[in-house]
């Protein structure tokens, strides 16, 4: 899953007209409604604030705004340019000022299109492994043969909690999960519950 590391910005000018871009690494819909309140509150004097998001690692929920401009010109652009780069977690913020000079709507897709390219030329992209959560739950006597596991994988134990039994809770690399999984349930009296 590919997505970008920090906040980026990029910028293109066409006839007087500005366009300010800028890319955001984001988790929830929540997180993007507050970036877009900041920066319409921020650049309150610009013509339009057009945007596009994409989000989660299967890239189904997404969304673009024209803001004004005419339909399509902007926020499927700025949509675009983040299929082309196959990001996701990503909301990229396109901000007009205008500058007397219509651009007509190939003008204005362009516009939009070149802006997105530079924010996201400007950041640093990553791919981030996709892990899913795994508990698992087993008294004293198995430690040897559970620890044997954790080492054999390489597991990063996110959360532990020694009682009367052992509570550990794992977060494993999408592509090994299922291997890992079996070799848990393999050994007798371990439990397994998937955390979310």
């Amino acid at each position: 899953m590919k997505t970008i590391q920090s906040p980026s910005e990029g910028l293109y000018k066409e006839k007087g007209s500005k366009f300010l871009s800028f890319a955001f690494p984001v988790k929830t819909v929540e997180e993007i409604k507050t970036i877009l309140e900041n920066y319409r509150k921020e650049y309150y004097d610009a013509r339009h604030v057009c945007y596009a998001y994409m989000l989660g690692e299967e890239r189904t929920e997404f969304r673009s705004n024209d803001d004004g401009e005419p339909s399509g010109t902007a926020g499927r652009p700025i949509l675009g340019q983040i299929n082309s780069f196959e990001l996701t977690d990503i909301l990229i913020i396109v901000i007009r000022y205008f500058g007397g000079i219509l651009l007509g709507t190939g003008g204005l897709v362009t516009a939009y299109k070149e802006a997105t390219a530079d924010a996201i030329n400007h950041a640093e992209i990553v791919e981030k492994t996709i892990e899913i959560p795994l508990s698992i739950h087993f008294s004293y006597e198995l430690m040897s043969e559970v620890s044997r596991l954790i080492k054999e994988f390489d597991l990063q134990i996110s959360r532990q909690k020694f009682e009367t039994a052992c509570d550990m809770t794992f977060s494993i690399p999408k592509e090994i999960f299922e291997n890992v999984r079996n070799r848990f349930e393999k050994i007798y009296g371990v439990e397994i519950t998937e955390s979310n």
